[in-house]
């Protein structure tokens, strides 16, 4: 078997330097005409008419930027998508589920920090679970899309009972609390847990608590006759050959994410949750409040709903993604921005998917887009000037020309070419990430300053004079201290010494080499990762793994003799 060097599941972590020395874009107040411009363009661009397209909407408080759609909701029938065109929203489900679950707290009949074991008594370890950690995943639960066999099961209708079956008698990823992972099967319990206190299928309790109120009638189960009729069809690609979504029964997302809705209800949906005609503002003010563990691992994960940024404004969104679709929803409370994103396809090309469509509305809508990937004459003088090794706090990058163009090496990595947006400003392939060049009194580079995504204040890197060591070597004893048994949820790695130098293995991964730049920073010699260790005398307790601008918290478990080679 095949295996990807250090392959990592990750959530985004933006870390802010120190000081800021790149002024950021200042926003400007776009006009409805211009937003809805964009909107079009951006439409036009990412989805062809005579493919699976997407259906999208902004929105400024009450008022309705841009809606529209583009693409097939049936290629066979060449059936167009519409504005209003009902899709399967995935895991944008969970908040829904989550709401509902609320509004039987504000009942009186379910307590969040009450054990599971009170209203589901059969779930093995139920007593030491609350309901809290399910909504927030810390509840350690095993995800059952990830248990062994569960491709085979996919075309089976399954009931609550038998879905809690796939899962129930596996091991946790951890101990309850103790950690954070996302985990479907989380969900299918708040779903278990609504049927038990309601004694209703779980989504004819968000119809009666959360969709009739509202006025949400394009929006419910997926497998409802009078919605499934209207739900366009989902599509894969084969390559960039679009074909048949892969089949699967939507009883199986269950209260994770089997709803389908149109982008009108979910800006209904946004506008009646952040405003307060769904939930108390107490109650609403924890649904959104991110998990301490979730902080940790950069996650901001609330109750069904992630804290992030985007262009310095906090934003409260959900994505989601299932055969044959995925879908975005997002909200910035302080400008009061609705962004809706919807596809019928589960396309990974390389084009912008929901997600990122999502990211360069919202950042439209305030004010702020994100800059255009149009390359601007440089110098090539200039370009060679920038030419170095630069020392960041969690490895080096490398600047070098090639073929004309700057490009970027983190690491042992590839390098990637960076296209020249500015004089000194400098656009990463994915459209989001930056890379601008910091200069010193007589204008020498002297550092450059990172951005992931394009936010925040970005990471800042050095540059290592001439003949200076980019890695360093660390004794014995400082190795040894690194050397042990962690894990992050279901994931583990084993750091060890093999000779006089430091390796790591994720889960079944092959071994990869680490380069020191710190006594606690490495580099990833075969990927464009990095581990951080804590510090101290004594052996690390914790190493953070950075990879593409995102990281996870390693804890150790044991320690592992030098001597040993996994």
């Amino acid at each position: 078997m095949t295996r990807t060097p250090f392959s990592l599941i990750l959530a985004l972590c933006l870390t802010p330097a120190a000081a800021v020395l790149v002024p950021a874009q200042t926003a400007v107040a776009r006009t409805p005409d211009e937003v809805a411009r964009y909107a079009g363009e951006l439409l036009a661009r990412n989805y062809p008419a005579d493919g699976p397209g997407a259906a999208i909407l902004v929105a400024r408080g009450d008022t309705v930027l841009f809606r529209g759609a583009r693409g097939e909701a049936d290629i066979d029938a060449d059936e167009p998508l519409r504005p209003d065109s009902v899709f399967r929203i995935a895991s944008v489900t969970k908040q829904f589920a989550a709401a509902g679950l609320l509004t039987l707290v504000e009942a009186g009949k379910v307590d969040l920090d009450a054990p599971l074991s009170d209203i589901l008594p059969d779930f093995p370890g139920g007593g030491g679970v609350t309901i809290r950690q399910l909504l927030n995943h810390t509840a350690g639960v095993r995800d059952y899309t990830g248990t062994p066999g569960y491709g085979e099961l996919l075309q089976q209708d399954l009931t609550t009972a038998q879905l809690i079956d796939l899962f129930e008698t596996a091991p946790p990823d951890f101990e309850p609390g103790a950690s954070w992972a996302y985990s479907n099967s989380n969900y299918v319990l708040i779903g278990a847990v609504i049927e038990a206190v309601t004694g209703l299928p779980w989504h004819e309790y968000l119809d009666q608590a959360l969709f009739e109120p509202l006025g949400m009638t394009d929006t419910g189960y997926a497998l409802d006759p009078k919605l499934s009729a209207r739900t366009v069809t989902g599509y894969s690609h084969d390559g960039r050959t679009v074909v048949p979504m892969h089949p699967m029964s939507m009883t199986q997302p269950h209260a994770a994410g089997a709803l389908v809705s149109t982008v009108d209800d979910l800006f209904r949906w946004n506008r009646a949750l952040h405003e307060g005609r769904v939930l108390k503002s107490e109650t609403w003010a924890q649904m959104i409040t991110p998990a301490a563990r979730s902080l940790e691992v950069g996650t901001g994960y609330g109750f069904g709903l992630y804290n992030e940024t985007v262009r310095h404004a906090p934003v409260l969104r959900h994505g989601g993604a299932i055969f044959g679709y995925s879908s975005s929803l997002a909200y910035a409370p302080g400008p009061d921005i609705t962004v809706v994103v919807l596809e019928n396809d589960d396309a990974t090309l390389d084009e912008d998917n929901s997600n990122t469509v999502m990211r360069r509305l919202t950042a439209m809508a305030l004010g702020e887009p994100y800059p255009a990937a149009v390359a601007v004459p440089v110098e090539p003088a200039a370009l060679q000037a920038a030419e170095g090794v630069y020392r960041f706090d969690d490895g080096v990058r490398t600047l070098r020309v090639v073929d004309g163009a700057l490009t970027v090496k983190r690491g042992a990595s590839p390098a990637v070419a960076l296209t020249p947006i500015a004089a000194d400003d400098f656009l990463y392939a994915d459209g989001f990430s930056r890379l601008t060049l910091e200069r010193d009194a007589d204008g020498a580079v002297n550092a450059i300053r990172f951005l992931p995504r394009g936010d925040g204040d970005g990471l800042v890197g050095r540059r290592i004079e001439p003949g200076s060591d980019v890695a360093i070597s660390l004794p014995r004893a400082a190795l040894e201290r690194l050397a042990g048994d962690y894990a992050s949820g279901g994931r583990r790695m084993i750091v060890f010494i093999e000779g006089e130098a430091l390796k790591a293995r994720m889960g079944d991964q092959e071994p990869v080499g680490l380069s020191a730049s710190s006594p606690t920073a490495f580099d990833v010699e075969e990927a464009d990762a990095s581990l951080e260790f804590s510090g101290g005398d004594t052996p690390a307790a914790q190493v953070v793994t950075r990879q593409g601008g995102r990281s996870l918290v390693f804890r150790r478990v044991s320690e592992v003799q030098p001597k040993e080679v996994p």
